[in-house]
């Protein structure tokens, strides 16, 4: 539930799909062109005869129309072919039509030469969309940890409600016995006092407790599913006991080698750090000079109609053109601070990552070190529990012969209920403290039987 309505969760989710979104864009670069073009245009000029020296005056008209297909390779070849026809009408020749196949092939020899330079950007959004579902399994594990412990620490307000309400009943019980000794004449009037005061502050404790259960529910609710009514939330109860199994102490390399392999930091580094080197290798590649090769082939057919035009396509009419075009930036300045960029951050997202796995273990250790410690308070809680039993046990008895006064057992009642409280809370702190420690290995959801989806659909789905 709190997956499916966590709108934190649901803003998150939408990025994967922005980051393939972004990888198809990259792809698109490649995708092939088509082209169409149409002109046409009318002039009426004078000219000079080269013969007579005389003026005269010229009109005529052209028609050009052309269409093609164009496409960009990862090897930086670009294709174009083309199919082109010409109508030119003047009043000094007749009409003239001209068809035209073109080829054209331009290389890329030097800058942007290459699959491993030209690809280089689709592989970069490839690894940002699988950085973003790394970020979304943080986030992921974030939430569910924030449920988890929300829910133990309700599951906590609620046995502390049940001990204190056996903590009154004692109270109650026990001002029951001393006003009925005091009514016999043996116990003096002033040994009711101590025993009211009890009950009373059993009633305070109450009080507090129901109070904090309450904040506990509108906590866990508001992860959970914040838009329930009041009616709704007051029906929430909680069936899980904080009754665990300390006996098993986790390993520590186990856990660390967990944490180095599954932590979504340390993947979303990783792949930032493979998407470094790919930049240096764009960067390198453009200090380079640009040089192109390129071929331009044309077969052409001349007539005086459209058809005839292209029916005389196997002509001698033909063109070809082969050349380089070079071009160098003197200095060259932007494009080598581009590659010192370039290579400086690659440098420092290696240490950086060498930095966060040092983090990372510091966090397994910490979080194994805390799970020990709850560990421990589970048990040492439950032995000073057991003995605050018998303490209280012990006291009454002194009362009943004597010895002892109603405010005696009821400052022991007080040590007994602090102890049974201490107890939950020792429980439920291990609970969370594992949660953490899972947390700190990133396997929480694993150990939750959760997975994320693929990012190819348009929303996430759980």
């Amino acid at each position: 539930m709190g997956l499916q309505h966590n709108r934190g969760l649901q803003v998150q989710q939408f990025n994967p799909v922005i980051a393939g979104a972004f990888e198809q864009l990259e792809r698109g670069v490649y995708d092939p062109e088509f082209f169409a073009s149409f002109s046409d245009t009318e002039e009426n000029v004078v000219e000079t005869s080269t013969a007579t020296v005389s003026q005269f005056q010229n009109e005529g008209s052209d028609t050009e129309g052309a269409v093609g297909i164009r496409q960009q390779l990862p090897t930086g070849t670009e294709v174009e072919a083309s199919v082109s026809s010409e109508r030119s009408i003047s009043t000094r020749s007749p009409e003239q039509q001209t068809a035209r196949l073109g080829l054209t092939v331009t290389q890329q020899l030097l800058r942007g030469f290459g699959p491993s330079v030209n690809l280089a950007s689709i592989r970069q959004a490839e690894l940002e969309t699988e950085a973003s579902r790394y970020e979304l399994r943080g986030y992921t594990e974030a939430v569910i940890a924030d449920i988890e412990m929300a829910y133990w620490r309700y599951v906590a307000a609620r046995e502390a409600i049940r001990v204190v309400k056996s903590s009154l009943e004692i109270a109650q019980s026990q001002l029951e016995e001393v006003e009925s000794r005091i009514e016999v004449g043996d116990l003096p009037e002033n040994e009711a006092a101590a025993a009211r005061a009890e009950v009373a502050l059993s009633k305070q404790n109450l009080i507090d407790a129901q109070s904090a259960m309450e904040k506990q529910r509108y906590t866990l609710l508001r992860l959970v599913q914040p838009n329930l009514s009041v009616t709704e939330m007051q029906a929430l109860e909680a069936v899980s006991s904080p009754d665990v199994d300390v006996s098993r102490e986790p390993d520590a390399e186990e856990s660390i080698l967990l944490a180095l392999q599954s932590r979504s930091e340390i993947k979303e580094a990783e792949l930032q750090l493979q998407r470094g080197e790919l930049e240096t290798v764009v960067t390198r590649n453009g200090r380079l000079p640009k040089l192109e090769l390129f071929i331009n082939l044309g077969k052409t057919g001349y007539a005086d109609t459209f058809d005839d035009s292209f029916k005389n396509l196997d002509g001698p009419g033909y063109d070809v053109t082969v050349g380089l075009e070079f071009s160098q930036a003197l200095g060259n300045r932007q494009a080598r601070a581009r590659d010192i960029i370039a290579r400086t951050e690659l440098e420092q997202g290696k240490e950086a990552l060498a930095n966060l796995r040092d983090l990372v273990r510091f966090d397994v250790l910490l979080a194994l070190n805390e799970l020990k410690r709850a560990r421990l308070q589970v048990s040492a809680s439950t032995e000073t529990r057991g003995y605050r039993e018998q303490t209280l046990q012990a006291e009454r008895d002194r009362f009943e012969v004597g010895t002892a006064t109603a405010l005696d057992v009821a400052l022991t009642q007080r040590d007994l209920l602090q102890s049974r409280l201490a107890e939950i809370e020792a429980r439920v702190a291990f609970m969370i403290a594992r949660i953490r420690l899972f947390q700190a290995e990133g396997t929480l959801i694993e150990r939750r039987g959760l997975s994320i989806d693929s990012v190819d659909r348009e929303i996430i789905d759980w």
